[in-house]
C-alpha cells in the first residue's frame, strides 16, 4: 500500500453504519410501539404490494464471529412452537392489512432457518400461499448452512417454492475457520450448491467475509477464486464487523490477530480483483453478480433497491418483518420486533397485540435522506435536485451537505457537478462515508455504535 492510500485510510477510519435503512436502527426507541405499528399496517391501501421477511433465529452451532440475533435451539419441539408464532404473528398482520396482499418478495433469515422442522416450515409457507398473493415473478429465497441442512431439505424447499438460498463460507482456510469457530469444508460448500440446485433451487448466493483472525491478502483471494468456481449467481463480500459490545461471542476469536485497516482494505481489493477478473459485476459496496442474474439487470435498469437485508431487486415500499427481531418498513416509519425469542414469544402471548418493542417515525426529512442515501449506495450517484423536487424540498437544502463533500472530491473519490453527487470507482470503499454526509443522526459519539467504515 503506498503513502497515498495510507492517508486515505487514516482520513477515513472510524465506525458507520451499513446504511440497509435510514434512519438507522441505532435511532429505533421505545416511544414507537404496537399501537404505532398497527396505525400504519391498517393505513396501508389495498392495492399496496408488500414484501415479507421472516426471521428464525436459532442455529445449530455460533460462528464466533456472527453479529447476528441468534441462539443454539437444539428442541424440535421447541423449534416447531416458534413455527407456530409466526404463523400467529401473520394472522394478525393479516387481520391489519387483508388477506389476499400481493407479494413480490419473500424472505427467510436468521439464524439459521433451516433449524425448524420441515413440518413446520411447510405449515408457514402453506398459510402465506394461502392468504398472500405470492406474484408469479417473486423471488422466494432462504439462508441455509452447508454444514447442517438436513439430506430432505433440498427437495423441501424447492416444492415449497423457493427459487433462490444463500449460503455462508466466509473463508476456506482451516487456521481462519479454526479462530472463527466455523469449521465448514469445501466439499460440504460444494456439495450443498449441488444439492440445492439439484433439487430445483436454481440461484444460489454466496457470502465471503474479510478482515477475520488470521485473513491475509493471499488467502481471501485462494478463497474466492475457489467459491467463484462454483458458479454462483450472486456474492456478497462483507467486512467483518467487530461489535463486541453487541455481540460478545465475538471476544472467542483471538482479536488480537485482526487485521489492521490498511490489510482489511488489501484483502477486500484482491477478492474485488478476482471476482470482476472471472466475470462478476460489482454492485454497490459489497455485491458481486453475474451478468445474467436478476440484480445485474436491476442495477442497469436503475430499479436496485436496499432494505435490512442488503442489496435487493424487490421494489416493494413496504416491508413486513416477522419473528423474533425482524424490522418492517411502513410509510409511517420503521419498526422492531423484541430482539430474543423469550422477549418476542412473552408479547406474542398478549392476544391480537403485535410483538413490536421499538422503532422510529419518518419525518418528510427522513424520507428525502432515506431515498438519497439508498440511491447513492445502490447506483453510486444521486441527483439532488431531482430528490428534493421529488420530497418538495427546496433546491438549496442539501447546499451544507454538498459543502461537505468537497475533501472527497479533492480526494477523489467523488466527483460534484452542482447537486448531481457520483461516487468514483477509487471511492466505491469509501461509499458509506459518501452516505454518511447525509446522515443528519451520525455524530462522533454515535458513530461508535458502529461497526468499521472500512
Amino acid at each position: 500500500m503506498n503513502a497515498a492510500d495510507s492517508t486515505l485510510l487514516s482520513r477515513y477510519g472510524g465506525n458507520l453504519p451499513r446504511y440497509t435503512s435510514y434512519p438507522t436502527a441505532a435511532q429505533f426507541t421505545d416511544a414507537v410501539g404496537p399501537d404505532d405499528s398497527r396505525a400504519w399496517l391498517s393505513s396501508l391501501p389495498a392495492d399496496q404490494p408488500v414484501s415479507l421477511y421472516l426471521h428464525v433465529p436459532f442455529c445449530d452451532t455460533l460462528c464466533r464471529f456472527c453479529g447476528c440475533n441468534t441462539a443454539v435451539l437444539r428442541n424440535a419441539d421447541a423449534r416447531s412452537a416458534y413455527a407456530a408464532l409466526l404463523h400467529e404473528e401473520l394472522r394478525r398482520v393479516i387481520a391489519l392489512i387483508g388477506p389476499g396482499r400481493r407479494v413480490t418478495h419473500l424472505q427467510w433469515g436468521g439464524g439459521t432457518p433451516t433449524t425448524l422442522p420441515a413440518s413446520a416450515m411447510r405449515r408457514v409457507m402453506d398459510a402465506i400461499r394461502r392468504d398472500f398473493d405470492i406474484a408469479p415473478d417473486a423471488e422466494i429465497s432462504i439462508e441455509v448452512d452447508p454444514r447442517h441442512l438436513p439430506p430432505d431439505y433440498p427437495a423441501v424447499l424447492h416444492e415449497l417454492g423457493f427459487n433462490r438460498a444463500s449460503m455462508g463460507v466466509q473463508d476456506l482456510d482451516a487456521s481462519v475457520q479454526q479462530a472463527c469457530g466455523r469449521i465448514q469444508s469445501w466439499e460440504q460448500t460444494r456439495d450443498c450448491l449441488e444439492a440445492l440446485r439439484g433439487a430445483g433451487v436454481a440461484s444460489i448466493n454466496i457470502d465471503l467475509i474479510y478482515g477475520l483472525p488470521r485473513q491475509d491478502t493471499e488467502g481471501v483471494a485462494r478463497t474466492a477464486q475457489a467459491v467463484a468456481s462454483l458458479g454462483p449467481d450472486r456474492l456478497a463480500v462483507f467486512g467483518y464487523a467487530h461489535v463486541p459490545w453487541k455481540q460478545k461471542r465475538q471476544t472467542l476469536m483471538p482479536v488480537g490477530e485482526l487485521p489492521c485497516a490498511e490489510d482489511r482494505i488489501s484483502q477486500r481489493a484482491a477478492m474485488d480483483g478476482v471476482l470482476r477478473a472471472a466475470g462478476f459485476l460489482p454492485v454497490g459496496l459489497d455485491h458481486y453478480v453475474s451478468p445474467d442474474d436478476s440484480m445485474a439487470h436491476a442495477l442497469k435498469a436503475g430499479r436496485l433497491h436496499r432494505n435490512f437485508q442488503g442489496y435487493t431487486t424487490d421494489s416493494a415500499p413496504v416491508l413486513i418483518g416477522i419473528g423474533a427481531s425482524a424490522i418492517s418498513a411502513l410509510p409511517g416509519g420503521m419498526t422492531q420486533n423484541a430482539v430474543s425469542a423469550a422477549a418476542y414469544a412473552r408479547l406474542m402471548a398478549r392476544p391480537d397485540s403485535l410483538p413490536v418493542a421499538r422503532g422510529v417515525r419518518l419525518q418528510e426529512d427522513d424520507r428525502a435522506r432515506a431515498d438519497i442515501i439508498e440511491q447513492i449506495m445502490c447506483a453510486m450517484q444521486v441527483d439532488l435536485d431531482a430528490m428534493g423536487a421529488r420530497h418538495g424540498l427546496p433546491a438549496s437544502h442539501f447546499d451544507a451537505e454538498c459543502d461537505r463533500l468537497a475533501p472527497m472530491v479533492a480526494d477523489g473519490l467523488v466527483t460534484l457537478a452542482g447537486h448531481d453527487v457520483r461516487v468514483t470507482e477509487k471511492g466505491r470503499p469509501f461509499v458509506r462515508h459518501v452516505a454518511a454526509i447525509f446522515d443528519r443522526y451520525l455524530t462522533a459519539q454515535s458513530s461508535t455504535r458502529h461497526a468499521s467504515a472500512l
